[in-house]
Parts: structure tokens; sequence; C-alpha cells
């Protein structure tokens, strides 16, 4: 009989290489400096079941940092820059927990996140940038009194978009009806993306009447999923993109396990039968999505 520990071990391992996927794609949102191994063992894991690019997103100044480095060193990488909108009101209000990993430290306010969103600035205007985000709004892990800060950083962010020609890459979650309204009080940039889309078949809709991209993750297959699934089948197949937001999410039957880009084929395949296309068709079309979103 197994032992608990044996139980627990089998658990955290990584889950096993999928099926390679006849046609390459991208995972169009991920974060691999929160995953395990080094950068080029991700990247050549990915590769040899056709996940052959990835975006690399950041959640706080030093992660924006660190994406655009290790963007400009992997030609297979490109990097998307941002403050997470759980990060805007922790530099306003001084909270040292969470996305940020630069230790305690005192309240900022205002000023402090200026300066935070002037270096966010700097970053995307570099080639190997191709996204502001992710920024948005996310009501589930900052309370009400955070919501100054994240709707003051998320309209600063659509700006830096604009003003560079960068996708936009947005993180909502119970949030939609707030993201949806700023989007269209500020003028959406050209090339906007919901990352880890988490609205209905309805919001779906929304999308995709404004051409907003709707990238799914690996909670598309999961069993209490069904509303993802009914977004999915609505959404044009030319605004579908793929990402598992590694290393969260991992799909089913993963899910617990950590997760990483060369798991996005079981994805992919979740995904084609809920569309009900080919899973060539659907890799196909993603990968056209995505160097379309990220202009690359």
């Amino acid at each position: 009989m197994p032992s608990r520990a044996s139980d627990q071990s089998a658990k955290n391992a990584p889950p096993p290489l999928p099926a390679p996927l006849g046609v390459p794609v991208a995972d169009s949102h991920t974060h691999l400096d929160m995953q395990s191994g080094t950068v080029e063992e991700g990247l050549a894991k990915a590769a040899s079941v056709g996940v052959t690019t990835v975006v690399q997103v950041g959640c706080d100044v030093r992660g924006s940092r660190w994406a655009a480095e290790t963007a400009a060193a992997h030609d297979s990488v490109h990097a998307a820059v941002a403050l997470h909108p759980n990060e805007a009101p922790r530099i306003v209000h001084g909270d040292p927990d969470g996305w940020s990993r630069q230790g305690a430290r005192e309240p900022g306010g205002d000023a402090a996140l200026d300066e935070a969103l002037a270096e966010i600035d700097r970053l995307a205007a570099l080639p190997q940038v191709k996204g502001v985000g992710e920024t948005g709004l996310d009501y589930f892990r900052t309370g009400p009194e955070g919501k100054a800060a994240q709707e003051r950083s998320f309209r600063a962010h659509i700006e830096i978009a604009k003003r560079h020609g960068k996708a936009l890459v947005i993180h909502d979650r119970e949030a939609h009806a707030d993201v949806l309204r700023i989007l269209k009080e500020e003028g959406a940039p050209e090339r906007t993306v919901f990352h880890c889309y988490s609205g209905d078949a309805e919001m779906a809709e929304v999308c995709a009447r404004n051409g907003y991209f709707m990238s799914f993750a690996g909670n598309v297959t999961f069993k209490n999923a069904q509303p993802l699934r009914d977004a999915l089948a609505v959404a044009p197949l030319d605004l579908v993109l793929v990402e598992t937001d590694a290393p969260f999410l991992t799909p089913a039957p993963y899910r617990g396990r950590p997760n990483a880009p060369y798991l996005i084929p079981v994805t992919v395949r979740a995904m084609a039968a809920v569309k009900g296309v080919e899973e060539d068709a659907l890799a196909a079309a993603v990968a056209r999505n995505t160097a379309r979103a990220f202009a690359y």
C-alpha cells in the first residue's frame, strides 16, 4: 500500500509529456520565473511537444524587468510587462505580501505607484516587449479599499499600451462589468487580450463584437467549468488564444500538479473538442491569432 508521503510526492510531480501537436502553437501567458528548472529546460520541453513560443508575463516591476531580459535572451520568448491589479494597492498601501518579491517597505502612496508605472512605461518601449499586462481589476483578492488604486493603475496601463502600440493583456477576476466599462471609457488598444478568460458566453459575445482576443487556460478542462466551455463555444475562432498561466491552472487530469508550457497540448485538444474542429485546425488558428495579437 503506497505511503501518504509517496501519494503526496506523486501529486507534486510534473505531469508526463503529452503527445506533440502536429501544428506548433504559442503559450500566450506564462510565468517562467515561478516554475521549477531553468528557462532553457522549460523552453526545450515545450518545443518538444510543439509549443515553440511563449509570452512571459511580469506582475510587478522586478518581474517585468526579468521578463524583458529573458525575452531579449531567447528568440522564442516575448515579454509582457505590468503591475498586476493586486500589486497596485500593495504599492500604495505598503503591503509587502503577494506578488511583490521586493521585501517589506514603508507605505508608498500615489507617488510610489507613479514611480512603478514610469518603469513599466520605460520597459514597454523595448522591442522584445510585445504586451502591457497583466493589468486590469481583481475583486477576488483585493477588497473595496483597493479599488481606487487598481482602477488608476489599469487606466494608466491602457494609456501605456496605446502609446507604445503594444497589446493590452487583461486580468479580470470577478470584475467583468467594470473592466468592460473602463475599456469603453478609455478606448481599448487596437489589440486587447482577456488573459485566462473567465466570463460567460454573453460576455464572450461582447468581447467578439469589440474584437477582443479571449485566451483560454487549463481551467476550461475542469468539471465545474461548463460556463467557460459555453463561452469558448461561441467565441469566434479568429479571436481565440491558449495559455497555461503556469505554474497555475494545470489542466485535467493533472489539476493540482505543477503546470508548465509543455502542457499546452492538453488544453488545445480539449478546446478543439469544445469547438468541434480538428486539433490541427484549432492549433493553426491559435498560432495565427497569437502572432496577430502580440505583433511578432
